[in-house]
Parts: structure tokens; sequence; C-alpha cells
């Protein structure tokens, strides 16, 4: 359900008479479109929303759900985004539209003020041939900005310009088609339609053309429904179809949580409910004393009568419960089978214990110790853990899986035993 917006003092409200409100924009679009098609809203219910109706956002505070506000546009449904530093920009990054700076030097401007550079309509150039302009400016000359931000764009059509002298014209306005059914509208400058700005005769062609174009009739079949027009802080609820996920009821519960606690700001906490916080407060309060004072005090056992963790104590236990904790890194245990692999090779080849790997590789070949498939296991081997071993020296970091260190373990007990095989047939 939708609910009127509150009279407000707000830039940009449709209902602010004033030269910063958009009162003259809403009497454009109800006497353009009827009063009966034209709804001003301060909550947008995605669910009361058709394919056949239009959507202008002017200055929103809000980020526009992007789910919600794509979905409408596939259904067929045409969106205006007019937005210059407000949270337009979470919506437009997921078309690719960017927020650039308006050129310094407009080669039009009023008052010699940069500020108010003068943007035209875009023409479109096709095979040197031009193919005319957008319907929303169909019958604009020109409109006078009031300082806009500008956008860039891979894809969409531009709507309006602004040019500039030494340096490249600017695109104030966009439009592309979503999904071959809806339209998206999106212009960097919403002050072009305050009422201040709405005494240029192109600017009023403008929001006339504007409101016309985002409720007319499309290619795809007639639309002809009604303009619904936020601005603002608006709120959103619902899901667009009706269909809403777990990710829209959250959201919809922490806007109606949150203008809860913008009412007990304003008007303070109502009675009924300060009176249940206080009961549940104290409640909590007795819980806590209660379990406190009846709970049986436990004996402590002093530190020295405690039992040693096994990775605190020494010896093979020890170094076995350090290398098997879930926080050890497992290069650690690839170290261990390296070094138990060189010691035992050492041993059986009757060479120095602090031979290297490629002393211990000669002494496997000249001995007949390992065929050539071992030797080449063998180096392989080698070679993966010493890497791990050079990973943990320059603390550099390196992702060994609980596969790995089973498959190097299983490789280390395959050679030794080759070893011992060749060497037990050789006596």
């Amino acid at each position: 359900m939708f609910f009127v917006m509150e009279l407000r003092a707000e830039p940009f409200a449709p209902n602010d008479t004033t030269w910063e409100g958009t009162s003259d924009l809403l009497a454009i679009a109800r006497a353009r479109l009827g009063s009966m098609r034209v709804e001003l809203v301060a909550t947008l219910d995605w669910e009361t929303l058709q394919a056949a109706d239009g959507l202008l956002v002017l200055h929103p505070e809000s980020e526009l759900e992007y789910d919600e506000t794509s979905a409408f546009m596939r259904a067929g449904g045409r969106v205006a985004v007019l937005d210059d530093f407000g949270k337009g920009a979470a919506l437009l990054d997921h078309f690719q539209i960017r927020r650039i700076p308006a050129p310094l030097k407009p080669s039009r401007m009023l008052r010699n003020n940069p500020g108010y550079a003068v943007a035209v309509p875009a023409v479109q150039q096709v095979a040197g041939h031009e193919e005319g302009r957008h319907p929303i400016v169909k019958d604009v000359g020109e409109i006078v900005t009031n300082h806009p931000s500008c956008l860039t764009h891979p894809n969409l059509t531009p709507v309006l310009d602004i040019p500039a002298i030494g340096e490249p014209n600017a695109t104030l306005a966009v439009t592309g088609v979503i999904a071959s059914r809806g339209r998206l509208f999106v212009m960097g400058d919403p002050s072009v339609v305050i009422n201040l700005m709405l005494r240029y005769p192109g600017n009023r062609s403008f929001a006339d053309g504007l409101v016309t174009y985002l409720v007319e009739d499309d290619s795809w079949g007639a639309r002809g429904g009604k303009l619904y027009i936020v601005s603002g802080a608006f709120r959103q609820r619902g899901s667009f179809g009706g269909e809403q996920g777990l990710s829209g009821e959250i959201r919809e519960y922490l806007s109606d949580f949150k203008e809860i606690l913008g009412d007990m700001h304003q008007d303070g906490i109502p009675g009924p409910l300060a009176l249940l916080m206080a009961a549940v407060i104290t409640g909590i309060g007795a819980l806590w004393v209660g379990r406190r004072t009846l709970k049986p005090y436990k004996r402590a056992s002093p530190r020295y009568a405690a039992e040693q963790p096994l990775v605190a104590q020494g010896g093979v236990a020890g170094r076995a419960a350090v290398l098997a904790a879930p926080t050890t890194h497992r290069a650690l245990p690839m170290l261990e089978i390296k070094a138990a692999l060189e010691e035992d090779l050492a041993h059986r080849l009757g060479v120095s214990e602090k031979s290297s790997p490629e002393q211990l590789l000669a002494a496997a070949a000249e001995k007949d110790l390992l065929s050539p498939q071992g030797l080449d296991r063998l180096a392989r081997l080698f070679a993966e853990l010493r890497k791990a071993e050079l990973a943990v020296m320059a603390a550099q970091p390196l992702r060994v899986t609980p596969a790995q260190v089973q498959a190097a373990r299983a490789s280390a007990l395959a050679l030794l035993a080759e070893v011992q095989e060749r060497d037990k047939t050789r006596s």
C-alpha cells in the first residue's frame, strides 16, 4: 500500500511550492496525464507497480533496490533517475553508468557561470546521417542546468550533451532499453525540474516530454499506466510481481524498525512500551542475581596440579601432537617427512647424515639401490619437499593440502621400501 508523503520543506519535494521544490513538475504531470494517473508517494510498494507504469526518482537519498528495479524494467516498466550527488550511484553502477564532473568551460552558460551550463539535445549519427532526437527532447531547444554532474557509459544512448570549449563534450543524460522491453533514463541534474528552473521554456518542455515518455505506449504494446514519483529519503517495501525473498523481508523489517526508532526519537517512548521494557529489564536483572546467588562454588585446581597438554610435552609424543594440531601449517609435516627421508636414506646408503639431497641421489644411483624410475620419483619428491622448506624459511604463503602430505608420506615409504628390498637382494 502507498502512503501519501507528509508536507515537508525538503529540496526536490513535489509538494514543496518554494523555489527548490518540484510542485510545478507535479502540476505538469497532472495536466499531461490527469490527476488519477500521477501518484506522489513516500513509500514505494513494488508489489503495486505494474509493467505499464513509470517511476520518476528525484535526488534519491535512499538506494533503489536493484533486484526490484531491474525486474520492473524487464517486465516493461520505465524508470527515470534524476540525481547528481544523491544515492543513485549504487543503482547506476549495475548498468555501468559512472558520474564524472561537468565541463569547466561549457561553450554556453547562464550569467557567465559554468555552474549554469546550457545543455542541448544529442543527435545520433549513423553512417554519416542524423538519426534525430530522443522523444523526451523532441521539443527542447536547450536546457539550463544547475551545477550538474555528467555521465559516462559504454553502450547507452545520449539524450542531452553539454558542449565544451577546449575539452570533450560531456553527456548529461542517457537512456537505454532493458531486456528488450523496459526503459532506463538517467540524468545528472535533478535541479533542471525544480520550480526555479522551470521558468525556462526548454526546461518545461523537457519536463513535459519526460512524464509523457515514462507512461507512453511501447513497440511491444499499449501501456498507459500510472506515473509514480518519489524523492529524497523514500521507503521501499514489497517485491515486484508479489514474490518476496528472504532479503526483501529483512529489508522491510529493517525499514519498519528504522521508522519506529524515528518516531520514538521524535515523540518519545510510548507508555505501554516503556512499562514493558521496564518489566523485561527488571526480570533479566532478577534472573541474573538469582543465578549468581544460587550458583554453587566450584573449587579451582592449582596450576601445578593441572594436566600438562600433550603439545607442551617434549619427546616424540609432543612433536607428534604439534604436527597433528589443527592450527599447525601443513608445510611443517612436509619438512618432517623430508628430514626423516634424508636421515633414513643416509643410514641405508652408508653416507653422512649431513648429505644433501643431490648427494643422496648420487649415492643411490652409484650403489644401484633404486631403479631409474625410483631415482626419478625420489628427485621429484625432494623437489616438492624443498619447495615447502624454502617457503617456510622465507615466510612465504604456501598452500599444502592433506592429500599432498599423505602422497608425500606414501611416496617416501615406497622409496625406502625399494631401497631396503634391493639392498637385501644384493646381500
